[in-house]
């Protein structure tokens, strides 16, 4: 097991659902977390005190992602606090319901601008410091990546490009940068979705239930301590893409 106790890690959209879970965990390995948000500063303060309250430590920093100015200047500010960087996990992601006839440009334009440029950019200012520290990125894509799900093509296609983006960087960034990701199913239902669509989900995935946050964030410690894997994409989504 890797020794991460007082490293440091950031996890962008870590003031809510998933990207919590993967902050609360690296808290649990005694790393200091920034914690990043946008809008949810009230939720991010409460990701630090899960984060302190799970043995590490950490502290919030807003950024608007989808300026690419501002996202560089988180990663500055990241590697300022203790002069290093050794994790960096892209939760940070938008999801939006875009049937086809229905799909505007603004909406195109921001999951493109939040899900594939961000982790991009923030990746490039990142790999200094990452190298430095021969330190890990985790991204995370989606289950939508490999399957065609009609309401959301849009954020299929970001997810796909964030799959070839953690395969490449991992070849561009080797061997000091291990860069790897996770696509999860469903572990949080979207928001707007009701018990109904839970039940549909859970009867439809062969393992009969849904996942968690806790599921993701499992995966990702696995990745941190598996030295000898990059360029690789970890499916947790309870076999839903073996059911066909």
């Amino acid at each position: 097991m890797t020794d991460l106790a007082g490293r440091v890690a950031l996890v962008t959209g870590a003031g809510r659902r998933v990207g919590r879970a993967l902050a609360v965990a690296l808290g649990a390995r005694g790393m200091h977390v920034i914690v990043h948000y946008n809008s949810s500063a009230s939720g991010a303060d409460e990701t630090v005190r899960l984060v302190t309250r799970a043995g590490g430590s950490g502290e919030s920093m807003r950024a608007d992602l989808g300026d690419t100015a501002d996202a560089e200047r988180l990663i500055d500010r990241s590697v300022s606090v203790r002069g290093a960087l050794d994790v960096l996990v892209n939760s940070a992601a938008v999801m939006l319901r875009t049937p086809i006839g229905e799909t505007s440009a603004k909406d195109w334009d921001a999951m493109f601008a939040l899900n594939v440029r961000a982790p991009y950019f923030l990746s490039q200012r990142a790999a200094p410091a990452l190298r430095a520290s021969r330190g890990s990125i985790v991204n995370i894509a989606d289950l939508a990546a490999f399957e065609t799900w009609p309401a959301y093509v849009p954020h299929g296609i970001t997810k796909s490009a964030v799959v070839q983006m953690t395969r490449a960087l991992a070849r561009v960034l080797a061997p000091e940068v291990r860069v790897n990701a996770i696509a999860p199913g469903v572990v949080l239902l979207p928001e707007g979705w009701n018990d109904e669509d839970a039940e549909r989900l859970r009867a439809t995935t062969p393992l009969q239930r849904l996942g968690s946050p806790e599921d993701v964030a499992g995966v990702m410690l696995f990745l941190l301590d598996a030295g000898y894997v990059t360029g690789e994409v970890i499916t947790v989504d309870g076999g839903r893409h073996i059911r066909k």
